[in-house]
């Protein structure tokens, strides 16, 4: 083996090159402060090296790229701790450039003849952000689209050179498949080999200039090897055991797929570009170019001016004020910005909504049908638990509430002058609609034209009072028909094994018994004197389609029907939206199905409709 590695060694020369990068003499011994340098050099290696392994999974393009992601997260063996590794360590990374740059201030390091250096490690900040900032669209996500979005659009408004910028950047006029291929090309080939050279430059010149020491003579003089390498390999375990638990305990977000035509209420950068967003909320509209251009340029210039601005007699210590100013800034403007979003009922329903559709399409790419060839957009554009609450709260919600909400988990803005049809045609609805107490309140008829009409007045005055106790209970069995009528799925069992005592309420309803068809026509039995829509097949897909086309019908409300739109006739809405919204009301998603034992499996629900 020795002869083998002497061999070697004449070929190449390695073991002077382990001599030089070892055996490098550190004035004043080895410090536990020296170890961010070699502790951020490892994160960038560990992240361009998951980078590689990623990229041999990733699609850049814009009908492949959030599907890619999905495997590599779900079914690529490993791949969700490659992802989650990359993920975190590039926020490590962040830190550590800006422990490091700390360090170097504090030491006075930047100083000559070291300012080259300084200036470098800047250049170096600048192109970690950089990454993180094309990275953040690469999943093609969702977040990622409209902050990427947000970001270019704060470019635009540089001055003389901000629109050229802004096109250069998206491809084009609009964001789409040339906007990811040259972020992509940014993140995975350019911004990396300037940072390659850049480490390069800055290991050299840290190399021929040394280490700056405060106090020399503190402990006898040391080499690199082996106690400054025994720190900085505990702090390399340190990282990496930071990322691993960040990415064993918080998971790795991905959302869903990137939309352009739905606007995105819950878009935030990540918490290191925070302290910038929160800062340009201050500045009016026609100030922006103020806030993100001119007050960043001046510190940045400053902050490059260090090893000058040094050289003075008080200016190190500027330098350090200066420094930590600038970090109890960042700190305060990114707590604001945490603070205000957490007081913000509006982006809480937004980012509730967000994960509840991020929770949904993983469901929805895993069923065994799996992703189709259209892309995994069109899951989630054809779902009726993701489309239903956006549709029912930009058409319905103005008189309509769902659960107490618009459908999206935000309070009405007025009070509903229609019924709540959280469970529309289920028997517990039918409960509160023949409850006296309940039938003229803001939850049935209590914002209508109905609340003072024949169905309430039979409600609060017939049923406790003109009924005999035979009627009354009879009710339970007229419920029990007349939500079988819905047909839902998610009752179908009950209205099979409870068959007897729907046909029992079915007969009660059609013999008049309790005088259903005084009012209303009911399995072919036409109502004496009609008020009221049809009962037969009330509240099923078809029977909510027709009435949601246009409820003015002679089969639903005709002359009587109270301000509800027809919304299919009148062009409001299509029949594909008319669908998703009727579809998420009865509750008629897809359901993941799970193995129960050998014989039996059940549906289990995914999601939660609309909060």
């Amino acid at each position: 083996m020795r002869g083998l590695l002497d061999w070697l060694d004449h070929r190449t020369g390695y073991r002077d090159v382990f001599k030089a990068a070892l055996y490098e003499r550190i004035p004043g011994g080895p410090r536990w402060r020296y170890i961010w340098g070699s502790a951020l050099t490892y994160a960038i290696v560990i992240q361009f090296i998951t980078g590689l392994l990623l990229w041999a999974a990733y699609s850049a393009n814009a009908q492949g790229a959030w599907e890619s992601v999905y495997f590599i997260q779900y079914e690529m063996w490993g791949g969700w701790l490659l992802r989650g590794i990359h993920h975190y360590m590039a926020q490590v990374t962040v830190v550590l450039l800006l422990l490091h740059l700390m360090q170097i201030v504090i030491d006075g390091a930047y100083r000559a003849p070291r300012e080259v250096n300084f200036w470098f490690g800047l250049a170096m900040l600048g192109l970690v952000l950089g990454l993180s900032l094309t990275g953040y669209l690469l999943p093609w996500d969702q977040k990622g689209f409209w902050a990427t979005k947000v970001a270019t659009s704060i470019a635009a408004i540089t001055p003389v050179v901000g629109p050229a910028m802004q096109k250069f950047l998206v491809g084009g006029a609009e964001y789409g498949h040339h906007t990811l291929t040259r972020f992509f090309a940014l993140h995975a080939g350019i911004i990396p080999a300037a940072l390659v050279f850049l480490i390069a430059a800055h290991i050299y010149l840290f190399r021929r200039h040394g280490i700056t020491v405060r106090d020399p003579d503190r402990a006898p003089e040391a080499m690199f090897w082996p106690d400054q390498v025994l720190r900085d390999a505990v702090a390399m375990l340190a990282v990496i055991a930071t990322v691993l638990i960040l990415v064993l305990v918080r998971g790795t977000e991905l959302g869903a797929p990137a939309d352009p035509t739905e606007p995105y209420a819950a878009a935030r950068p990540e918490w290191y570009f925070m302290f910038l967003f929160q800062w340009l909320k201050y500045f009016p509209a026609g100030w922006e170019v103020f806030g993100a251009m001119i007050v960043p340029g001046v510190i940045v210039t400053v902050v490059a001016l260090m090893p000058i601005i040094g050289n003075w007699e008080m200016g190190h210590r500027f330098n350090v004020g200066l420094l930590s100013a600038l970090i109890l800034g960042i700190g305060l403007l990114t707590y604001l910005g945490y603070a205000q979003d957490r007081a913000d009922p509006e982006f809480l329903a937004a980012k509730e909504q967000a994960d509840r559709e991020a929770e949904r399409i993983e469901h929805l790419a895993s069923a065994p049908a799996g992703i189709p060839p259209t892309g995994a957009l069109s899951l989630v554009r054809t779902d009726p638990l993701t489309q239903g609450p956006k549709l029912f709260a930009s058409n319905c919600a103005s008189c309509h509430t769902y659960d107490g909400h618009d459908g999206l988990g935000l309070p009405p803005a007025e009070d509903p002058t229609a019924s709540d049809l959280a469970g529309f045609g289920s028997r517990e609805w039918l409960e509160g609609l023949f409850d006296p107490q309940r039938i003229a309140t803001l939850e049935y008829f209590g914002g209508t034209q109905f609340r003072n009409g024949e169905m309430a007045r039979f409600v609060q005055r017939g049923i406790p009072n003109a009924w005999t106790d035979e009627q009354r209970a009879e009710l339970p069995y007229v419920i029990k028909a007349l939500s079988a009528e819905a047909g839902l799925t998610r009752q179908q069992a009950a209205d099979s094994v409870e068959a007897a005592d729907v046909e029992r309420g079915r007969t009660a309803m059609t013999t008049g018994f309790v005088n259903c068809i005084e009012c209303h026509t009911y399995r072919g039995v036409d109502a004496e004197d009609p008020e009221g829509p049809v009962l037969t097949g009330w509240a099923s897909r078809e029977w909510m389609l027709r009435m949601v086309d246009n409820p003015a019908h002679d089969d639903f409300y005709g002359d009587d029907n109270d301000r509800m739109p027809p919304f299919g006739e009148d062009g409001i809405l299509t029949e594909t939206e008319m669908e998703l919204i009727v579809d998420w009301i009865r509750q008629d998603w897809y359901r993941a199905t799970v193995q129960v034992d050998e014989s039996e499996a059940e549906a289990v629900e995914v999601g939660s409709a609309g909060g």
